[in-house]
């Protein structure tokens, strides 16, 4: 009976040891996490990237409209040359009749705002994701 006995008690701590995990089934886990990330991460930092320089585009479009609406108001010619600080938060003229604020290039370039007839442009280069309207 004892050996009836000592089956039942091995079949019963099997299935009772049987709710952990080995250590193979967890690093097979990690390793399918590892490839998941090693896939989702450049792509991540690309959309980063091109989000970036699209907001860049944008605010450069954003200062050209207004540096165009300015010198139609004004009665301006094309050659005018705007005054004030541009590489920072503030335009004497196009703040804040013709933009609410002056805005931020979102890769930490600085715009330049240029004459009333020039393409305002961004330094910050990425040869990926150009930051100009050209």
């Amino acid at each position: 009976m004892q050996t009836t006995h000592g089956a039942a008690n091995s079949k019963a701590s099997r299935s009772q040891g049987r709710g952990a995990f080995t250590l193979v089934e967890i690093m097979i886990v990690v390793m399918i996490i590892g490839i998941l990330l090693a896939i989702a991460i450049p792509t991540f930092l690309t959309a980063r990237s091109s989000s970036r320089a699209k907001t860049c585009v944008d605010n450069l479009k954003q200062i050209d409209t207004a540096k165009q609406q300015y010198v139609m108001d004004k009665k301006q010619s094309s050659t005018y040359a705007f005054s004030g600080s541009y590489s920072g938060t503030t335009s004497n003229e196009l703040v804040p009749n013709y933009m609410q604020s002056f805005p931020v290039c979102p890769a930490s370039g600085t715009y330049t705002v240029g004459a009333a007839g020039v393409i305002p442009t961004c330094n910050y280069v990425d040869t990926s994701y150009p930051h100009s309207l050209t």
